[in-house]
């Protein structure tokens, strides 16, 4: 099958990744309330509905000016001015002793008076995996897609791939499947920290993941 033809499919480019788009007869988008359906593989169950101006042709400019525009860039030297009053904060951290070895996450997250802490043994991994999973783990356990969600990471690997839209020469399932949540949230930005300096959240999430280890947990602690 043509990659750029398909039977009721055109090929086109979505925050940077190449998709299928549901065409008419005409090859028209088949648009409804404003919206498009697309599937990343046409062999697979999942589909997703997008507005139609987010859509491009492949040749339109490479993925690192257009891939997730809705993940934006925050300065972690004037947080207090960029993250609304309302935004879930979150603070995420992966754990690794062997690299690859037993490893685990720590997810901080707050929203106003309330605060929900994950520490998690995920098992063997690397410390790559362990980052990019306790991510995953905190958008999974959001309920509220509506909300500005602000999540911090000191994961330099984390915040180049789904912030600079690196390529995912390894563990591409995984970094996808982060990508595809991403899409869910109105409003989702990352604020990248530096880590071992002091941030208390940031050293919780550590604690947490580091924890996850010592304990084999696989549990989570709520607070607030």
């Amino acid at each position: 099958m043509n990659e750029k033809q398909a039977p009721g499919w055109v090929r086109k480019r979505f925050k940077g990744n190449k998709i299928w788009m549901e065409t008419d007869d005409q090859g028209h988008p088949l648009v409804r309330n404003e919206k498009v359906r697309i599937k990343y593989q046409l062999d697979q169950p999942h589909e997703y509905w997008v507005n139609l101006r987010d859509l491009h042709a492949l040749d339109s400019p490479p993925p690192e000016t257009v891939e997730h525009r809705s993940v934006k860039t925050v300065q972690r030297q004037n947080p207090d001015g960029e993250i609304p009053p309302d935004s879930i904060i979150i603070y995420t951290d992966g754990a690794s002793s062997g690299n690859p070895g037993p490893s685990g996450i720590g997810v901080v997250m707050r929203y106003g008076e309330h605060t929900r802490e994950v520490s998690r043994y995920i098992g063997i991994a690397t410390n790559n995996i362990a980052e990019l999973e306790a991510v995953r783990t905190a958008l999974v356990e959001l309920k509220r897609t509506d909300r500005p969600v602000r999540i911090h990471t000191d994961s330099g690997y984390v915040y180049g791939l789904l912030v600079n839209a690196w390529k995912a020469k390894k563990n591409p399932e995984l970094v996808e499947s982060i990508r595809k949540l991403l899409l869910q949230f109105k409003d989702v930005q990352f604020v990248k920290v530096r880590g071992h300096q002091g941030v208390p959240d940031n050293e919780r999430a550590d604690r947490l993941a580091t924890d996850a280890i010592k304990h084999r947990s696989s549990g989570a602690a709520v607070s607030g």
